[in-house]
Parts: structure tokens; C-alpha cells; sequence
């Protein structure tokens, strides 16, 4: 994206460019922007199923797809939709086919995202709501940021498709076995010349290309089954040669209705069977065919061939494996691991392999991934709707019950090892905790399913179990959206059960997910409903737990004192309980919201309380969440060498415990504690590491935070250009999420960098925005900050009046506040601004009252400044040997903190005025 413009006095141009990535919002031009994100999309390809190995009789069809796919095709790019009026007739495979194809062309540097909506299966229909959300997943988008609504979440695809189609990194969309329009509309991308392949039984009324697809003629049905059973028994089986059974294979291509699915089963049954002649496999096909007819008069020929081809294949299985397809169904999710339907059959897992194998030869079973397994919808209906053995008619049921046992004992230890435990209490079901996040991450959509099919079927037990057991994942993979259904649905269990202390678990876990996504308004209600239960049955524990929930969640909207009280309520259970480990969490949360109000000594000792128990304890990760915290503590009271040391004993922590979120953290926090004493390279280099793993990790808060720190950075070592575009990024994030406090810090920092730059208009109106969101919040000490910034606008563009109004509104919250430092800075501020309008006494006073501040405080850098700012209002009154006395301390003071640019300008003015640069 390329802006231009003119703004300004000076008429400059906007040249805004973002490449290779993706811009949700609002963007904020400036004078010289470039963005430069990760260039594809890593998890796009994932969900494209393998393309067969054998695939005749369909190149005019597939030629005909890639040409209007290709990108200097006639046209350009169109919308096509795959369509045929009959089941089985290769629509998928065909536009399986064409993906690969089109990726190995390199057309689509953005990958291919791949839908199967299961239109046509009651029970596994996908709504377009529920494709979004894995698309956007796929996309890179964190689960808090995905919108609850489908109308948002098409919005949001919308954007992001156009802006890597734009960012010439185009996506290939497949959506697969749809039912209707309504259940594709919401997934079309706006911009016309985006390709989607769509695959659906009707003709769908989307304003598209449509390219329908036909049986295959009986020459290409031929060599499709002659190729299969090549490729199974060798080029030299003598069926593939002899003349004599031409009239069979044409019999058998006529029977099958040119339809692949039934094809492709009719050449596994001839593979099997070496001595199987296609004339005698046509006679059977023939018999059922006659047995159908007699049954459902009303069905085409394509699903008589297809049913046909079904029932034979089916009758020639042997037990064990008719009894593993009948079962198949059973599987709530979309695809069964081979450890899983081991537990489905009841059966050891390397039985339940060959078995799968024998199905899958036969063309039963799909393979989309290794070890993992699906049936077409067809094929599970028609599993669906066999007898069951007479000797167990109840095989389904128990079936599922085996399944559920399994995937629900499964979750539960792979939870475990998603605890922060020591190695010795983790069960060895899985090697590691890697190992159990990956299961999970494999098993998510049966498990989900599982949940669902529990809820709408009034299993209140299994919904409350899965639901529990799958907290923890949920929100570590940040799929927080699932997490507030999923516990929604484990809430009315609850309270279907009578189960209080399930509720209140529950009410806990809801609000903990929407404070993830913001809603913290829900999630206050939410804590409180639980707290009301767990007081209601005294259970102390549980409500300790409440009320360190309830705080985060107001200290997010900002009643910091209710935060406060709810945490010290929380302490004092936990004390009296003798819970260590709890009360190290709520005096870490505590500091928390002291820290909000200013009461840093307060915080301090909170912090380092929770970091002693946590040593005590041996609790690595929690100890270094606390020193993170104690380090930003110290810094408001200017220890900041200590600070420092605790921003880096978090950051060891991090790293020896692998915990990137945390390590990113403390990179971002341990870089403000180094600009404070004027380390601004090592910041800086802190910073841009901190920066990397947000991005990494997908952490869009953090990345906030981590350019907004960056950028005052780069403002102090003048790379003001460079710290625009990261105050400008930062401020795009926070208007994305819609946390305006961060947007206030992020415009208060940008109009810092375009001051420096002498851009004072952009400037004043980003400082203006800043003042409005910390009033609309409450957050006097940062509205008394950009007060006293816009002063400073204000007099760049001699706005005098304005700009005395504007510190003297500055100065006024920081007295209020009793914040010393700050009434330092809007001291020597006022002062400049008194003496623009040659009000020399007063500036001579709100110099000395700043100068006697910063020596109270010890900051000899600020001093240093604040009496260059004397001596110049002193001589403006004729005291030129108080002035040369301010000049000189100020030399000295500039000297000890290293501030070389500040001597060398303060040198060459006295030699311009002819005084010793003492």
C-alpha cells in the first residue's frame, strides 16, 4: 500500500508502505513509513489433503480449473465453483488436485487454506462462523483477537486475504462440500479477483464461474481402474492384457455410472483378488444392482452405482474389518488417530492398524495424514446405517463410550503435563510437555466435537469433564473463544447437576476467558457469581482463587482500589490457609495494583514478599514473574540499578525455564530500565529481541508494548524517523484492541518523536488525543505527562498562553499526586514557556523550584538541565554572574551522566557569548 499526500506547513509527501503482511484498522500516515512482516502464511497448507496417487480422466477438467487460476491467465483470476448434481464424482479430488498444482507453480506465496464443510452430514455441518475462525487461526491471528461474530469475523478475513493478495502473496481458498449459498457467502473474499475453489452437489448461486463436473466416459473409467490395480499389482497382472475381459471392465465402468468413488472401490476389490475376473465382478455389481432397484425406485443412477458399489465392498469384508467401518462413525471429530480407534474397537493399537490399512486399500478409508484417518460422507453414512453384530447390537454405543474414556483420560494427563509440576509428579503417558501439546493440538477438533455432541445431547458429566480438562490448553493455545463456549456449555451442566462447586469452577474459568478477549465487564460479573458460591459453601481455597481472578479483572477496568481490596482479601485467606504457593500469586497481583496507584513503596515490599516464597517454594516461574514486576516497582522510585538486576534475574529465569511470553516480557521491561540510566544501545537491542518473540508468539499486546519502548528509545539516541513508525504501529495495535490507555501512551511517545522532528501540528493533535483518553479513563498522572508534553507543541508553535495553561495543568495533578519528579519536569516546562512571554521572574522561580527537586531526587541530568534554563531567564534579567554560575554546575552535572551532546551545545552558546566554558 502506497499513500501520498500533503500535510503540513511544508507541503511534505506521505509515502506509507506495508509489505508482505497484513493491517488490521486504522493506519496512521506519516512522512516516511515502511512495515515489513513475516512474508507467508506458515500454517496455511496444513489442512490441503494429500492429492491420489492415481488420477485419470479429468486433465480437460483440471486444465480448464488451472487455467482460471493461473495469474496472467485470460481475465485474470476467476471465482470458480467445481459443481456436479451427484455424490461421488471427484469434485474434491479434483480441486485437490488443482491446489497442488497451482503451489508447485508457485502462484500462491501465501499458501492455500482448505475447508471442509461437511455440508451434506447433519452432524458435522460446519457454519461458515466456525471456518472463519480456523482460517483466521491459520492466519496468524491470536485467539483473543478473533471476533465472537461471524459478520466480524468475515470482516476481519476480508481484510487480511485483500491485504496479502495486495502484498503480491495471494491465498488460495478451497471450500469443500458445501451445502448452499449461505453456507459459502460469508467465506468469499471481497475483491473479485481472489480465487476460491468451491465444491458443492448443486449448483450455488454465487455469481461465479461454474465448471461442472461429469461422469467419466467409460474409456477413462477403464483406465482408472486399470491404473489402481497397477499400481497394486504391478504392470503385470494378466487382467490389464487380455482382450477377453475388455467386455467386463466396460461393464463394470457402465455399472459404476463413471462415478470415480465407486470406481475406485470396484479396482480395490479387483486388486484383492488376483483371481477375481472383471466379469465376474460385474455379475455381482449387476445382482445389486438389481437388489437396489427393487428397494429405492426413487434414486438416480449414480447413487444406485455408488450404494451398489458400497454393498459389495462392504459384504466382502471380512468381520474384524466391517466391524471397524460400522464403528468408524462413532468418532465425533473429523478425523480418528490409530490410537484412538484402537480404544474405539476395543482392540491392540497394531490390530487396528492393519485393519485400517485393509480398509484403506479397499477405498473405505481416506489417509489424509499419516496415521491419522477419515471416512467420505458418503461412506460414513452408509457405515452408519449397517446392522450391528446380532451377537452385540449395542457395539456402537459401547463403541463410543470406549472413545470418549479414552480421549477423556488422555486429556486429563496431557493437562497434567500442562501444569507447571516437577517432572516426577507428571504421568508418562507422553514423553513431555511438547509431546502432550502436541496430541492435543492433533486431537483438538475431536475433543471440542466430543465436548459439543456431550452438551447438545445432555450429557451433563461428559460435558463438565471434557470441558475442565481442556481449560488449561484452550487458553494456552489462546483459542479463548472455544474456551467461553466450551465453558458456557459446562456451566448449564453444572447447574443441570446441582453441582455448586462446579459452578463456581466454571464461573471462574468464564471470566478468566473473557478478561482474555476484553470483555471485562463479563468478566467481572462473572468472578463475582463464582466468588458469591465459593463463599456460599465456605470452601476458603476456592475463594481465595475468586478473588485474585476478580482484582485482574477490575484492575483492568481501573477500579484499582476494589482491585486492591479483593487481592488483600485473597492474602489473608491464603495466609490463614497456610497456602504458600497462593498467597506468592496474590501479593505478586497485589503489587500489581498498588503499582497503578502510585504506591510503589507499597509494591515493593508486596513483590518482594511473593519473590521469598516463591524461592522457598522452589517456584522458578513464579519467581521470575515477580522480579519482572519488582524491577518495574524500583523504577518508579528511581532505584533503578536495582531494577535493573531484577528485570535480569527475570529474564535468567525466563530463558532457563524456556518461557519465550515471559522472556519477551522481561526483554521489553528490562530495555525501559536501561533508558532511565541512559543505556540506550543495550535498550534498544533489548527492545528489538522483546519485540521479535511477541511477534513470534503472536502477542499483539506485547508487540504494542514493545514498540512503544522501542521507539522512546530510538527517540533518545535521534533516530526519530525510526521511532514515527514504531509510536505509529504501536498506537495501530492498541486501536485494534481497543485499549485505549495503551493508545494514550503510544500517541503521548509519537508526539515526543514528531516534536523532535519538527512536525509541532501532528504533534499537538497526537498529544490532544492522549490528553482525551486518560481523562475519559481516569488516569490522572499520565494526563498530567501529556499535558505537559502538548506545553511543549504549543511553544514550538508559539501558542504561548496555551502552552502556560497546559503545564500549569501538568503541574497542578502532579502536586495533587505528590509526584516530585514529574512536578520537576512541568516546572522547568512552565518555565520555558514564562519566559517566551517575558514573564523572567516566574521563570526564574519555577527554575529554582525545579532545580531544589531534582537534587532532592538525585537526578543530576534533569538538574543539569533545569539550570541551563536559569541561567538563560537570569540573563535575560541582567544576572549574568548567577547565570555563568547555573552554566557551569550545569556542565558539571552533564559531565557526570555522560551527556556529551548537552556539553557540547551548552559549550559552543558560552563561547558564542564570550563566557569561559568552565
Amino acid at each position: 500500500m502506497v499513500v501520498t499526500g500533503a500535510a503540513g506547513a511544508g507541503g511534505w509527501q506521505v509515502v506509507n508502505t506495508v509489505s508482505g503482511s497484513i493491517v488490521i484498522g486504522a493506519v496512521v500516515q506519516g512522512q516516511t513509513v515502511h512495515v515489513t512482516l513475516p512474508a507467508k502464511v506458515p500454517t496455511a497448507l496444513g489442512g490441503l489433503p494429500r492429492a491420489a496417487g492415481v488420477f485419470t480422466g479429468r486433465s480437460s477438467d483440471l486444465d480448464a480449473l488451472l487455467g482460471m487460476l493461473a495469474p496472467n491467465g485470460p481475465g485474470g483470476r476467476l471465482l470458480v465453483s467445481a459443481v456436479a448434481g451427484m455424490a461421488g464424482v471427484g469434485k474434491t479430488e479434483l480441486v485437490v488436485q488443482a491446489a497442488h498444482h497451482a503451489l508447485r507453480q508457485g502462484w500462491f506465496g501465501g499458501g492455500v487454506l482448505f475447508v471442509d464443510l461437511a455440508g451434506y452430514d447433519p452432524e458435522r455441518r460446519r457454519s461458515p462462523a466456525d471456518a472463519l475462525g480456523g482460517w483466521l487461526g491459520a492466519l496468524g491471528v491470536p485467539g483473543e483477537h478473533i471476533p465472537a461474530s461471524q459478520d466480524d469475523r468475515a470482516r476481519l478475513w476480508r481484510t487480511i486475504i485483500a491485504a496479502h493478495a495486495a502484498g503480491d502473496k495471494p491465498i488460495l481458498v478451497v471450500v469443500d462440500n458445501a451445502a448452499d449459498t449461505g453456507q459459502v457467502t460469508p467465506l468469499l473474499p471481497g475483491e473479485e479477483s481472489i480465487p476460491v475453489l468451491v465444491t458443492s452437489r448443486h449448483v450455488l448461486d454465487l455469481d461465479a464461474h461454474v465448471h461442472r463436473l461429469d461422469v467419466l466416459d467409460t474409456e477413462p473409467a477403464i483406465t482408472l481402474i486399470t491404473e489402481l490395480i497397477a499400481l497394486r499389482c504391478g504392470p503385470g497382472d494378466a487382467r490389464l492384457h487380455d482382450a477377453a475381459h475388455r467386455g467386463g471392465f466396460v461393464e463394470l465402468a457402465g455399472l459404476c455410472a463413471g462415478l470415480p468413488l465407486a470406481l475406485r472401490i470396484i479396482a480395490a476389490l479387483l486388486a484383492d483378488r488376483p483371481h477375481l475376473t472383471p466379469a465376474a465382478l460385474a455379475a455381482r455389481l449387476r445382482d445389486e444392482h438389481g437388489r437396489l432397484d427393487q428397494l429405492v425406485r426413487r434414486e438416480t443412477s449414480g447413487d444406485v452405482a455408488v450404494r451398489a458399489a458400497f454393498d459389495l465392498s462392504y459384504q466382502r469384508l471380512p468381520p474384524a474389518q466391517a466391524r471397524m467401518f460400522r464403528l468408524l462413525p462413532a468418532n465425533p471429530g473429523p478425523t480418528i488417530a490409530t490410537t484412538a480407534a484402537a480404544h474405539l474397537a476395543g482392540i491392540p493399537e497394531a490390530q487396528a492398524e492393519a485393519l485400517l490399512a485393509d480398509l484403506h486399500r479397499a477405498h473405505l478409508v481416506e489417509e489424509p495424514a499419516l496415521g491419522r484417518w477419515r471416512l467420505h460422507d458418503l461412506l460414513r453414512l452408509h457405515a452408519g446405517v449397517q446392522a450391528p453384530d446380532p451377537a452385540d447390537p449395542g457395539e456402537a454405543a459401547t463403541a463410543h463410550q470406549r472413545l470418549l474414556d479414552h480421549y477423556l483420560t488422555t486429556t486429563k494427563t496431557a493437562d497434567t503435563h500442562m501444569a507447571i509440576l516437577t517432572p516426577h509428579q507428571r504421568p508418562d503417558t507422553f514423553r513431555d510437555r511438547n509431546h502432550a501439546l502436541a496430541w492435543l493440538d492433533a486431537e483438538a477438533a475431536n475433543l471440542t466435537a466430543a465436548t459439543q455432541h456431550a452438551a447438545d445431547n445432555g450429557d451433563h458429566h461428559t460435558t463438565t469433564a471434557f470441558t475442565f480438562a481442556l481449560t488449561r490448553y484452550l487458553h494456552h493455545r489462546r483459542r479463548f473463544n472455544d474456551a467461553i463456549t466450551l465453558t458456557r456449555h459446562a456451566l448449564a451442566a453444572t447447574h443441570a447437576l446441582g453441582n455448586r462447586r462446579g459452578q463456581g469452577a466454571a464461573l471462574s474459568n468464564l471470566g478468566l476467558a473473557l478478561q482474555e478477549v476484553r470483555r471485562f465487564d463479563e468478566a467481572i460479573t462473572s468472578h463475582e457469581a463464582g466468588l458469591a458460591i465459593r463463599r456460599e459453601l465456605g470452601d476458603h481455597h476456592s475463594e481465595g482463587t475468586a478473588l485474585n481472578n476478580l482484582g485482574l479483572a477490575l484492575r483492568e477496568v481501573r477500579r484499582f482500589d476494589e482491585a486492591i481490596t479483593s487481592h488483600q482479601q485473597a492474602v489473608e485467606i491464603y495466609q490463614d490457609l497456610g497456602d504458600r504457593d497462593g498467597e506468592g500469586q496474590a501479593l505478586n497481583n497485589l503489587g500489581l495494583a498498588l503499582r497503578e496507584v502510585r504506591r510503589f513503596d507499597e509494591a515493593i515490599t508486596s513483590y518482594q514478599h511473593a519473590v521469598e516464597i516463591y524461592q522457598d517454594l522452589g517456584d522458578r516461574h513464579g519467581e521470575g514473574a515477580a522480579l519482572n514486576n519488582l524491577g518495574l516497582a524500583l523504577r518508579e522510585v528511581r532505584r533503578f540499578d536495582e531494577a535493573i538486576s531484577s528485570h535480569e534475574g527475570g529474564l535468567a529465569i525466563c530463558r532457563e525455564l524456556g518461557d519465550r511470553h515471559g522472556e519477551g516480557m522481561a526483554l521489553n521491561n528490562l530495555g525501559a530500565a536501561l533508558q532511565v540510566v541512559r543505556r540506550f544501545n543495550e535498550a534498544i537491542t533489548s527492545h528489538e529481541a522483546g519485540l521479535a518473540i511477541c511477534r513470534e508468539l503472536g502477542d499483539r499486546h506485547g508487540e504494542g508494548q514493545a514498540l512503544n519502548n522501542l521507539g522512546a528509545a530510538l527517540q533518545a539516541v535521534r533516530r526519530f524517523n525510526e521511532a514515527i513508525t514504531s509510536h505509529q504501529h504501536a498506537a495501530e495495535i492498541y486501536q485494534d484492541l481497543g485499549d485505549r490507555h495503551g493508545e494514550g501512551t503510544a500517541l503521548n511517545n509519537l508526539g515526543n518523536a514528531l516534536r523532535a522532528v519538527r512536525r509541532f501540528d501532528e504533534a499537538i493533535t497526537s498529544y490532544q488525543q492522549a490528553v482525551e483518553n486518560y481523562q475519559d479513563l481516569g488516569d490522572r498522572h499520565r494526563e498530567g505527562q501529556a499535558l505537559n508534553n502538548l506545553g511543549l507543541a504549543l511553544r514550538a508553535v508559539r501558542r504561548f498562553d496555551e502552552a502556560i495553561t497546559s503545564h500549569e495543568g501538568g503541574l497542578a495533578i502532579c502536586r495533587e499526586l505528590g509526584d516530585r519528579h514529574g512536578e520537576g519536569i512541568a516546572l522547568n516546562n512552565l518555565g520555558l514557556a514564562l519566559r517566551e512571554v517575558r514573564r523572567f521572574d516566574e521563570a526564574i522561580t519555577s527554575y529554582q523550584q525545579a532545580v531544589e527537586i531534582y537534587q532532592d531526587l538525585g537526578d543530576r541530568h534533569r538538574e543539569g538541565q533545569a539550570l541551563n534554563n536559569l541561567g538563560l531567564a537570569l540573563r535575560a534579567v541582567g544576572r549574568d554572574g548567577e547565570a555563568r554560575q547555573c552554566w557551569a554546575e550545569a556542565l558539571r552535572a552533564f559531565a557526570e551522566t555522560g551527556d556529551g551532546w548537552s556539553i557540547a551545545r551548552l559549550e559552543e552558546f558560552l563561547a558564542w557569548l564570550g563566557a569561559p566554558g568552565q
